[in-house]
């Protein structure tokens, strides 16, 4: 097994953290397995397979019994395409997966890192390579440069619903989300910043 780092990138002590609990995050699973599971759950929802669920249970899977919430998964809907989904995270490791209801795309994507924000970066450009339909929509935004005292006074921490924020300027402008996770921040003008991955920010 591969070894688990932190946000900072530092090594998880013993390699990886052991769990007492037999389900959440104590189920191990490597991404092999995890993509047979998407695609048999897709045969299943064809009529084509059972070995994991069979057609009418498969179907109550991808089924929202909340708003985009199923049993045991989330769902996806992007105008007529729907997606199941659902991401992991042991200490040290970031993981997710997709597959797309109809179309039988699919990926797994499992990162032994606790900076998981590449794993968007990965499952869009997968979809856009393979030309997924209705995955990931981007937007296009262009970014100018700021001059340093007016950056500095966006410097500071922010709460948003009880987690703080914080924003350094110190080369790049920086957004840290927990003490420990770095994210670069774009200036559409003096008084607009984003960040691809916050998008609401």
């Amino acid at each position: 097994m591969s070894t688990g780092y932190s946000g900072d990138g530092k090594a998880v002590r013993g390699n990886y953290n052991v769990y007492p609990e037999q389900a959440a995050a104590g189920l191990w699973a490597n991404p092999t397995d995890l993509a047979k599971f998407i695609i048999d759950i897709q045969l299943s929802l064809q009529g084509k397979s059972n070995k994991v669920l069979d057609t009418a249970f498969a179907g109550k899977f991808v089924t929202p019994v909340a708003p985009g919430a199923a049993l045991g998964n989330f769902i996806i809907q992007n105008k007529d395409t729907r997606y199941f989904n659902h991401g992991g995270a042991n200490e040290g490791f970031r993981c997710v997966y997709y597959g797309s209801i109809e179309d039988g795309n699919g990926v797994v994507i499992r990162l032994n890192s606790d900076n998981g924000r590449m794993l968007d970066e990965i499952a869009n450009s997968v979809s856009i390579v393979y030309k997924w339909k209705d995955f990931y929509n981007p937007i296009v935004r262009s970014a100018v440069a700021v001059p340093l005292d007016i950056l500095k006074t966006y410097e500071g921490d922010y709460d948003i619903m009880g987690n703080t924020l914080t924003i350094r300027i110190a080369g790049q402008p920086m957004l840290i989300v927990n003490k420990r996770e770095f994210y670069p921040i774009y200036f559409s003008s003096q008084e607009d910043f984003f960040q691809p991955i916050f998008l609401s920010i």
